[in-house]
């Protein structure tokens, strides 16, 4: 603690405890508590105690008051847990303190112990201390364990799960301090502490209050779940038989909490590897828990490495039984293989759920979340069987737009439930697309077009499920790419990707603004992908989709127009860029297209749109689009001029973007060092290059512009320009030969130096970067700019630069200062706000 906070805290501590200041901002108190832990983290003695009674002091106060204020007492509680937190000194504070606090005769049984954030800070301050055996000692032979206890079922969620937590963390400080041998089932074995958790676990899972025993199963969960120490068996073998009865008995009141429990218990090692017993209860919550209940139990399964693959094989047919149920609704008799060869549950179950309104929607969409997640596995631990599912999704999509009419009655009712379900849908696109990159779902290819291609014309589909058809459509597009290889799978591809265009084209005129967008990011999406193959730059540019794309960058909805930007941008390749480009009068049209974006850079009122373009004029550049070094730099320097005066940051943040990439092409073109830690081999080259590359930097207005943004108002542009500048000073300045600052005053480039670091050093106070009289560095000689980088300090300005805005406010001086200025003890010119 600095000698500044020392002097300030006797009167912090004052003015919290005199109840008639008013309270003290509860964030305030938050980033003290911060503060604390910081201070006791790494000292463990009692010095922090000693060296400030106050901190003592100012506990006894607050005891003493008659009627404490709840957040004040609350602070309280959790200051004296932290302070209590070492052992040293939990023993210079126990007799005095912490039985007041947190014994029978504290707040407990006072009227402030109803406001739920003094229990909170109660059980918040008795975890800060459970480090240690005096601790848990003290709590166990005090009667706090039994307040946890009570706590467990508190009215307030937050109070509750933290009591619960607590009860963890006791239990496993119990067993792994004060045990030296293997524990058995027998309970003289046990440390008295773990005994009282353990009997209370079981003595609730053995009562007729559902209350409790959901709050031992979330326990159990929560232990499970983050202790993997091999005393969790023996605890499990004294409870294994009642949790195995909740999921034989009728009422069923724990069953939905047993999933999240026997996955934890999966996940560990100290079960995973174990036979008999632990999976065989396992199998039996396969069996008996609900649909909605098992799924996530199954899908755990599916993902565990370790696991009985019969186990496994279970786990994957609950979870494809609805998907199974809605192939066989389809048709009666069933015209294709099902999913399943026997389902482990009753299909009964799952096929009432499927024919109620209320369940039918919620059970499809957690399937397949849960199916999309197995799907975003690297390495897929179980073999799905692709074809059939792929089959159901499809079915499942017909269902929901009304174009698959089925003959079995239950297929009938799915169907009208189906019809139109916006969240079905927009799963079922998901997983498609993610079936996509799996081998066997070839031979559906044409079904699954059909299928896509209904949605993408059909004026019943919605925004965000056009949205998510168009991903899965340029997903599969992809995919058939790869498999054109013979002359009918070309000619099939040929007559999908005219019928995707002439979809396109229509969605391209939408009058809703979001379809329009949603096409747009599509077509950029495909020529991302597609770009290089014959038939699609064919099929592309016979149709209409380019002129309507360009005719777009005049929309009047601003993310519309920022989406063409891109679109037309990466069409460039196609049209202007590519070697042989088919576009008739294609110079005209680059540069028509190259002025019309420069125009949105220069003129659009929104954001979106002027961002998209530096994107895709930086895009260009790195991919070699602008043509020679002469071209790119005029290009760069309209560019920059351009966009240093732009008021979105982002913009100028994406300027900066292209200059880097302008100043890594040009070094890479003239040869000059890119290793900063060769000074000969640099020398000589720098000696060859070294002007021109200067002069290329300065005509281009390079340095002008970093300079000037070293001193933007918005920090990351500040920090991007100072990460380049340094990048140009190692190509001329290799390590170890940077000129020495001292002796440049009298030279011509080096008079404005002194006024180039007092700018720099006054940061976004440089109010548009002034010009001291004319009297300032030239920007654009070589000269000068070579004397610059090799005398400004450019790593100082870094480290400034990534100093936090607030490292100020956030420093403990500063915290103390304000709650001294809001308790009114300060005066208001020292108060530090922010």
């Amino acid at each position: 603690m600095t000698r500044e906070c020392s002097l300030l805290l006797p009167r912090v501590c004052a003015a919290l405890a005199d109840p008639r200041q008013p309270g003290s901002d509860d964030t305030c108190l938050e980033k003290l508590l911060d503060w604390f832990r910081n201070l006791t983290e790494f000292d463990p003695t009692v010095k922090l105690v000693q060296d400030n009674p106050c901190l003592t002091e100012f506990i006894t106060s607050v005891l003493a008051l008659p009627e404490p204020s709840p957040s004040i007492l609350s602070f309280t509680l959790r200051l004296a847990g932290i302070l209590a937190a070492s052992e040293n000194r939990f023993q210079c504070l126990q007799e005095k303190l912490l039985v007041r606090l947190f014994g029978r005769d504290g707040p407990l049984n006072s009227a402030v112990w109803e406001d739920a954030s003094v229990r909170s800070g109660w059980v918040e301050g008795v975890h800060s201390m459970m480090h240690h055996q005096p601790a848990l000692h003290f709590l166990c032979n005090g009667g706090g364990i039994d307040v946890i206890f009570t706590l467990q079922g508190d009215p307030s969620l937050f109070v509750a799960s933290a009591a619960s937590q607590l009860l963890v963390d006791m239990l496993t400080l119990s067993l792994e301090s004060e045990t030296t041998k293997p524990l058995s089932t027998k309970d003289c074995d046990w440390p008295a502490c773990a005994q009282m958790i353990i009997k209370h676990i079981e003595d609730s899972l053995q009562s007729s209050s559902a209350s409790r025993i959901e709050q031992s199963l979330k326990l159990l969960t929560s232990l499970f779940g983050s202790c993997r120490a091999t005393w969790t068996e023996v605890l499990w073998l004294g409870v294994a038989k009642q949790i195995e009865s909740f999921l034989t008995e009728e009422t069923g009141q724990a069953q939905h909490m047993l999933a999240n429990l026997l996955l934890n218990m999966a996940r560990s090692p100290v079960f995973c590897d174990t036979e008999g017993s632990f999976w065989a209860l396992v199998t039996s919550a396969l069996e008996r828990l609900t649909p909605v209940q098992v799924g996530p139990l199954a899908v755990g399964i599916l993902r565990l490495y370790k696991c009985p693959q019969d186990v496994r094989i279970q786990a994957l047919t609950v979870l494809l039984q609805p998907m199974d149920c809605i192939l066989r609704a389809a048709s009666q008799p069933l015209e294709y293989a099902g999913l399943l060869d026997e389902s482990v549950s009753d299909p009964i179950t799952v096929e009432s759920l499927l024919s109620s309104k209320s369940s039918c929607a919620s059970l499809l969409c957690q399937t397949l979340a849960h199916l999309e997640k197995l799907l975003s596995l690297v390495r897929l631990p179980v073999d799905l069987p692709y074809t059939s599912l792929l089959r159901s999704l499809l079915t499942i999509l017909q269902f929901c737009n009304g174009f698959l009419s089925p003959a079995s009655p239950l297929g009938s009712t799915i169907s009208r439930i189906l019809i139109n379900c916006f969240r079905v849908q927009r799963s079922a696109l998901d997983v498609l697309a993610a079936l996509s990159e799996k081998k066997g779902c070839d031979t559906l290819i044409g079904s699954l077009f059909d299928v896509l291609l209904a949605y993408l014309e059909s004026p019943n589909t919605s925004p965000t499920v056009l949205k998510k058809a168009f991903q899965a459509t340029s997903k599969w597009l992809v995919r058939l790419q790869q498999l054109s290889c013979s002359n009918s799978q070309r000619q099939q591809t040929e007559k999908i990707l005219e019928d995707v265009f002439l979809v396109l084209q229509k969605r391209l005129c939408s009058p809703c603004w979001e379809v329009r967008d949603s096409s747009l990011e599509f077509l950029t999406a495909l020529i991302k992908c597609l770009r290089d193959q014959d038939e699609f730059r064919q099929s592309l540019l016979s149709s209409e989709v380019p002129r309507l794309t360009e005719n777009l960058l005049e929309d009047p909805e601003s993310y519309v127009r920022a989406s063409a930007v891109t679109a037309v941008g990466h069409l460039a390749f196609i049209t202007y860029f590519a070697p042989e480009s088919p576009v008739v009068g294609n110079q005209y049209n680059k540069e028509k297209t190259v002025e019309k974006l420069q125009e949105i850079l220069s003129t659009d009122p929104e954001g979106f749109p002027r961002r998209a373009v530096i994107s895709i004029f930086t895009k260009w550049l790195r991919q070699g689009c602008t043509g020679q070094l002469e071209d790119r730099e005029q290009f760069v320097s309209r560019v920059i001029q351009t966009v240093e005066n732009d008021l979105d940051w982002e913009v100028r943040l994406r300027g900066l973007d292209l200059v880097e990439v302008f100043r890594s092409q040009t070094i890479c073109r003239l040869g000059l060092p890119r290793c900063p830690y060769d000074p000969v081999s640099s020398a000589v080259s720098s000696s060859i290059h070294q002007n021109e590359s200067l002069q290329i930097f300065c005509r281009a207005k390079l340095f002008g512009f970093l300079f000037r943004s070293l001193c933007d108002c918005d920090k990351p542009v500040g920090q991007r320009a100072c990460d380049i500048l340094l990048g140009l000073r190692s190509n001329f300045y290799p390590v170890g030969t940077l000129k020495d600052s001292q002796g440049t005053g009298d030279s011509p480039a080096g008079h404005g130096l002194a006024w180039l670091q007092r700018t720099l050093r006054q940061g976004s106070l440089a109010q548009n970067f002034p010009t001291d009289g004319g009297n300032g560095v030239d920007f654009q000689d070589p000269e000068s700019m070579m004397l610059v980088l090799g005398t400004v300090d450019l790593e100082e300005l870094h480290d400034e630069l990534n100093k936090s805005s607030d490292h100020v406010e956030k420093s403990p001086q500063s915290l103390l200062q304000d709650i001294l200025a809001t308790a009114g003890t300060i005066e208001e010119n020292e108060a530090d706000c922010y």
